[in-house]
């Protein structure tokens, strides 16, 4: 991970996400909705960034295993 500030910003956006789904699912509350409006275009931009979040979060796995760790140790 060579980039700590997006790597940061991208699991806090995931985070945020988690727990807006964390309460649809416990309590049917859309906190972005409720915030920024229902399927607003500022909630669409924040749904996206959730989504691209997830995708970018996806590369942790690469990371995971330690093999391209040791390897630049």
């Amino acid at each position: 991970m060579k980039n700590r500030g997006l790597d940061c910003l991208a699991l806090t956006i995931a985070i945020i996400g988690a727990i807006n789904w964390g309460l649809i699912g416990l309590f049917s509350f859309d906190l972005v909705a409720f915030v920024f409006g229902n399927m607003s275009w500022l909630s669409r931009i924040i749904y996206g960034l959730v989504g691209i979040a997830g995708l970018y979060i996806i590369t942790f796995y690469m990371y995971a295993g330690g093999e391209i760790r040791e390897a630049e140790s």
